[in-house]
């Protein structure tokens, strides 16, 4: 079938009609004439896959990328970068509209990444390969789009210079056979430097010394501080190293370890900082969802007291020791952000909120409504579950004053946002 493509939806898909079905497909632009063959039908919607762009767009261009549409990481890098921030732009507006009845008249203030070399943070698949000579031999990349089948890669462009040499590095131990039989996975963190790296690698089992396998990481990859190997098959783990890295972030550093969340763009977390600290001043600050204290060490250096929430264990050991260099002025605290809120009376000068992808909770909303912050800042990694909460937060005497969008995934669909929210009635 052919299909007029209108527009990109949240998910990376372009959105047409045919024959009174909305079809979805990836890998296409706006104005594109495509033809498409059905991989999945529904009574109102196909997914389809795109095997001709009869009439590609004018602004389509060379993906950067040779495993562009396979690698299932990428969305975007047939589009100019101008061009991907526009679509975020609209499709988060669009967004709010649509699942949170919210108009937003103003503009969106976006934060532009340069679109390759920006991550600190990969995740690398690893599976046995059959290459027509019959010699197995171990294939490392990323989960083929769509699919759980791997795409070995000899490259990855948003990687940073560091990662970049990882993936090299990890690609001739498996050249030379010296990677466990049973590795299934590396992920690999840089610092701010972009020179020391904290490795994460999982194994079906031990197959062999686990130390002998962590000098051989250390010895293929310099600047490598610290190392964790997990055995799935026993979730057994073994340490090599002190268990974290320090990254520094606007005159902070943060210890971040092996189990810990952190920002994987590493030229926009400085900005994000700035953003939800700007004007920011008072008596006391609650930092929820706090991770390891991106926001919360800078906002103790701006109020009188902040306390801070994380109920994952590992990041809330990495909160503590982020927080004492303001020992005094901020409170490190472990635990359910639902559970803590139950125990708080007092309205706080500021509530920051940056939760996972599903969003706020009902129940944590209720209560941050119930004690009447003045303020509250909104850091969110998923446009439909930030329209959802924005829908309950601004019923409730909430204005949005600013809306930022920070593209921390530059060639994906993913859409980081903040909302900084006033009490009005």
């Amino acid at each position: 079938m052919q299909v007029r493509i209108e527009k990109l939806v949240y998910g990376g898909e372009g959105l047409g009609h045919h024959e009174g079905s909305t079809v979805f497909v990836p890998f296409v632009l706006p104005g594109e004439l495509v033809r498409v063959r059905a991989v999945e039908r529904k009574k109102k919607f196909i997914r389809g896959q795109a095997l001709e762009i009869i009439e590609p767009a004018a602004g389509r261009t060379t993906p950067p990328c040779p495993h562009f549409t396979a690698c299932g990481g990428c969305h975007y890098q047939h589009m100019p970068y101008e061009e991907q921030l526009r679509t975020k732009a609209e499709i988060l507006r669009e967004t709010l509209r649509r699942l949170g009845r919210l108009e937003w008249p103003g503009d969106i203030q976006t934060h532009a990444s340069p679109p390759l070399g920006y991550r600190n943070r990969a995740q690398w698949k690893v599976r046995p390969l059959s290459p027509p000579d019959g010699a197995a031999h171990p294939g490392i990349g990323y989960f083929r789009a769509g699919s759980n089948a791997l795409c070995a890669v000899d490259e990855c462009p948003v990687l940073s210079p560091k990662l970049a040499a990882v993936l090299r590095a990890l690609q001739q131990l498996a050249a030379r056979g010296e990677l466990p039989a049973t590795l299934r996975e590396v992920e690999a963190f840089a610092d701010a430097s972009d020179t020391q790296v904290l490795l994460n690698a999982s194994q079906v089992s031990f197959d062999g010394s686990p130390a002998a396998f962590a000098e051989r990481l250390r010895a293929a990859i310099p600047g490598t501080e610290t190392i964790l190997l997990h055995e799935s098959s026993r979730d057994r783990y073994e340490l090599f190293g002190p268990g974290h890295i320090t990254y520094a972030v606007a005159g902070g550093a943060y210890r971040v370890g092996h189990m810990s969340f952190f920002q994987v763009n590493r030229f926009l977390i400085e900005e994000m900082v700035r953003a939800v600290t700007a004007d920011a001043s008072g008596g006391h600050a609650l930092d929820l969802y706090a991770g390891v204290g991106l926001f919360g060490l800078p906002l103790a250096h701006r109020f009188e007291r902040v306390t801070a929430v994380e109920s994952n264990p590992a990041a809330a050991r990495d909160l503590v020791e982020n927080l004492k260099v303001r020992e005094g002025a901020a409170q490190a605290v472990g635990a359910d952000v639902e559970q803590f809120l139950r125990g708080v009376n007092e309205a706080p000068d500021l509530v920051v909120l940056d939760p996972p992808r599903a969003g706020v909770e009902a129940a944590v909303l209720d209560r941050l409504i119930a004690l009447v912050p003045p303020r509250i800042t909104y850091v969110s990694c998923d446009p439909s579950t930030l329209a959802r909460d924005l829908n309950r937060l601004t019923g409730a005497g909430y204005q949005i004053a600013e809306l930022h969008l920070f593209d921390v995934f530059p060639q994906t669909f993913h859409i980081e946002s903040l909302v900084q929210l006033v009490r009005t009635k």
